[in-house]
């Protein structure tokens, strides 16, 4: 049921009322507003949900207990506060001469200010994963309204028709995040020199591929991400349909194509003055808790700041410690940037 619950989820953004703009630029096209069409207001995308879940579940009890559950992880309450005190659009923008998509979210009554940014690289493959309305709800509007500007990228090919254009795993879709901060100082209450960058998952593999590239940032965390793409093979060895499936030339540079998106191989490339927060749950099944831990001893070894930061009994997502998370976060960029 949980499985099925977060794939209903995935809505897509109407567009914004013409005009309604958050980063400055002629180069960023169809900017939408998040709370709009479906998400105008809650009833409105309470009744969105739903309708979709009357179409997918058999039962009546199971439609009552999938909506008891949104409203236990979402609420009227949580709505209205986010949408009075955020600006949030998605938009779309070029690299490499392809469309990609991305999100940006800043706090309204800080408008005038110049507020610290945090990239967030998001997890999974594809549409799999991608930032939807609910993981903004649950995930980044909380940090934002902390007084945070939050940016991001889908990575190329994600909510695409065209299907030339595909995510790489940790291959030339770094561009699409590295690219996405050319446009920081264009967006409205941005401090284009106060970045940090963070990522979940497969989004903490991304973020370390970023860090070794760019100068910009000074902060990072990552939240159970692989360090090692060859333990996660031994653990998960389906994973490697994944790799097969995203990675360019999988088959021939198995090892090298691995080793490009371990961290954990090339620890002594990373920046040694920008500091890196780990969160790992040590019950996750699908990253282990060891991978943190692993890379915790090589940032020592190379006296790298950092801080690792264990969830004891809890999962991939931290779904039993998501609001000390989050305070974790807030609290490690509000001290870096």
């Amino acid at each position: 049921m949980k499985s099925l619950f977060i794939v209903l989820l995935i809505m897509g953004f109407p567009l914004l009322a013409s005009g309604t703009t958050l980063i400055d630029s002629d180069k960023i096209l169809d900017q939408q507003d998040c709370f709009s069409g479906s998400f105008v207001n809650y009833p409105s995308w309470r009744k969105a949900m739903e309708s979709k879940h009357k179409r997918r579940l058999k039962t009546e009890g199971e439609v009552t207990q999938a909506m008891k559950r949104f409203d236990s992880l979402f609420g009227e309450q949580k709505f209205k506060e986010y949408k009075n005190q955020l600006a949030c659009v998605t938009f779309s923008y070029t690299v490499d001469g392809n469309a990609v998509r991305g999100y940006a979210i800043s706090p309204k009554n800080m408008a005038h200010s110049k507020l610290p940014v945090l990239v967030y690289n998001r997890g999974g493959n594809g549409n799999f994963g991608g930032v939807v309305f609910g993981k903004m709800m649950l995930d980044l509007f909380p940090l934002s309204i902390q007084g945070f500007v939050v940016i991001g990228s889908q990575y190329r090919g994600t909510f695409s028709s065209d299907s030339k254009l595909q995510d790489e795993f940790g291959g030339s879709d770094v561009k699409d995040v590295t690219e996405l901060l050319s446009y920081i100082p264009k967006v409205r209450g941005a401090d284009q020199n106060r970045i940090g960058m963070f990522g979940s998952s497969r989004g903490g593999m991304q973020t370390f591929l970023v860090l070794k590239e760019s100068k910009d940032i000074k902060a990072i965390a990552v939240i159970a991400s692989p360090t090692d793409l060859f333990k996660v093979l031994v653990k998960r060895p389906e994973m490697e349909n994944v790799y097969k499936s995203k990675i360019p030339n999988y088959d021939k540079n198995k090892t090298e194509e691995l080793k490009k998106r371990s961290v954990i191989k090339w620890v002594a490339e990373l920046p040694k003055n920008v500091p890196i927060l780990l969160l790992h749950g040590d019950n996750d099944k699908r990253v282990s808790v060891d991978h943190s831990i692993e890379l915790a001893k090589e940032l020592e070894m190379y006296k790298i700041p950092h801080k690792l930061v264990l969830y004891p009994d809890d999962n991939h997502g931290l779904f039993n410690n998501k609001s000390k998370a989050q305070k974790e976060l807030v609290n490690w960029f509000s001290q870096n940037l």
